[in-house]
Order: structure tokens, then C-alpha cells, then sequence
């Protein structure tokens, strides 16, 4: 069948009534769908927008204690000494200013109480602390430094009892050359032989120490 000439082609028009063969593209109700995965798709973002950083972290010191194997059979299950603490930063404050002047509980740490969780029976600072679980916080008196070690668990950091407290070991305090901006605490291990060693707290220019050992 030979084409016709394009000025001599007959025009089609559609019925009456009948739905045209292209449809309308301004038509609002095609846009529907693509609204709704657009408004779907940018809820995520608004929410996340309306997001704040809380101004601490949070971090655990943790001191592994490995006991002996016997030959042959399975390694036994490690114990743990662990300091779980909420960590605050300078921000170019002087720090910390809890401990600027004496008789001031200091929560060693922010937000909730830092906790101090042994499996084993301590010595800290000469001080025997049988394995279970404790607050500590700390305390300058006469210029100096006591770590106090209490009972009571789980409370907000500057909720204090003292009737609950095990022991006060005093610290050993020095000045850091450089400021440290945030909170740090360490259990410091031996390279060798028997488990002893320092556990530390340091912030802002204050470093405080006193020797930790396994209880005879």
C-alpha cells in the first residue's frame, strides 16, 4: 500500500466522548503520587534538621584480667574491672571547677554517676574494695585530692550519700603541661609480671593517680 501524500492524508478524529490517546500531562491528579513520595522522602530530613548533640559523651575504662589456662581445655572466660562514665569537655572553661576549692563532691565524671564494676577483689589506693559494684566521686579537703568510693549505684551523678561510703583513698595530684579538653580515666596495666598498676583521672590541667592491685 503506497503512503499518501501528507497534505492528501485524511485527519482522524476521535469519537465523541472517547478518552484522547495522549492524556492531558498538566492534569493535577498525575502529580498526586509524585507529591507523596516527595513529602515522604523530605520528613526524614525535617526530623533530623530538629536534632541536638547532648553536650557529653559517655566512654568505659576497662581492665582485663586474663586467669591461667590449662592445657588442653578451653580458655576460661576473662574477668573485668570496668569505669563507666559520662565524659564532659572544657570548651575553654577551667577545669574541673568542682574541685577549684575545697569540700566540694565532685561526680568524676557528668550526667549520671560514674560507676566502678569489679570482679575481682581491689586494692585502690591501699584501700581493700571486694568485687560488686560502686559509685565513685571525688573531693579536694585541705588541698587535697580523695577518691571516694560508695556503695550506692545506678543514681544521678550529684546525688551523694555519704553514710554510703566504703572508703576515701587519697590521689596523688600533678599539673599536665598541656590541658587535656576532655575527661579521661584509665586503669593503667603492668607490661609484666603480677596485676598492679595506676588508675588515673585526668582533665583540663589536673591529673590525679593512686596504685590499684589485686586484694591478697
Amino acid at each position: 500500500m503506497r503512503a499518501c501524500p501528507e497534505l492528501h492524508c485524511p485527519r482522524l478524529v476521535p469519537a465523541a466522548g472517547a478518552a484522547p490517546d495522549h492524556p492531558n500531562l498538566t492534569h493535577p491528579m498525575r502529580f498526586l503520587p509524585i507529591l507523596a513520595a516527595t513529602v515522604l522522602l523530605a520528613s526524614p530530613l525535617v526530623a533530623q534538621q530538629r536534632l541536638t548533640a547532648a553536650p557529653s559523651t559517655r566512654a568505659t575504662a576497662t581492665l582485663t584480667l586474663n586467669p591461667p589456662r590449662v592445657q588442653g581445655q578451653p580458655a576460661p572466660a576473662a574477668l573485668t574491672v570496668k569505669i563507666d562514665y559520662g565524659v564532659p569537655h572544657a570548651r575553654g572553661r577551667d577545669v574541673p571547677s568542682e574541685l577549684a576549692k575545697d569540700g566540694t563532691v565532685w561526680r568524676t565524671g557528668a550526667n549520671s554517676s560514674t560507676t566502678l564494676t569489679t570482679d575481682v577483689d581491689l586494692m585502690i589506693g591501699g584501700a581493700k574494695v571486694p568485687k560488686g559494684a560502686y559509685s565513685i566521686y571525688t573531693i579536694r579537703e585541705a588541698g587535697a585530692y580523695h577518691l571516694i568510693i560508695n556503695k550506692n549505684t545506678g543514681q544521678w551523678g550529684t546525688e551523694y550519700d555519704a553514710s554510703k561510703d566504703l572508703v576515701r583513698v587519697p590521689l596523688k595530684a600533678t599539673t599536665l603541661a598541656a590541658p587535656m579538653e576532655s575527661l579521661q580515666i584509665t586503669f593503667v596495666p603492668p607490661a609484666s609480671g603480677p596485676p598492679a598498676g595506676v588508675l588515673t583521672i585526668a582533665w583540663g590541667k589536673l591529673h590525679l593517680s593512686a596504685d590499684w592491685s589485686l586484694a591478697n
